[in-house]
């Protein structure tokens, strides 16, 4: 399912148009873009969390050429499935 795909569910689902679903669907993105950004977490029960890792600088190499690099400390958005939809994936439940 990609963002569209979940546009035209949520539209279904609640009877509402195309316009509004978008509105829905970009809200509760913008929502959880925007708590990450401030370092926070999120978590949904039943369903997983969201967390920020963050990593440090580090050297690395250039695929293509062999050269060493350094690369930049970094931060990236982590999911950890929670233990209820890991169940009802495997069919558990």
């Amino acid at each position: 399912m990609n963002k569209s795909d979940l546009i035209e569910s949520v539209s279904t689902k609640l009877n509402l148009t195309e316009k509004k679903a978008i509105d829905i669907v970009s809200l509760v993105f913008k929502g959880f873009t925007d708590e990450l950004k401030k370092g926070g977490r999120i978590e949904i029960r039943g369903f997983g969390s969201f967390v920020v890792k963050k990593y440090g600088a580090y050297t690395g190499r250039n695929p293509k050429t062999g050269t060493k690099i350094q690369v930049a400390p970094k931060k990236l958005p982590f999911f950890k499935v929670g233990k209820e939809l890991k169940d009802r994936v495997d069919r558990k439940k």
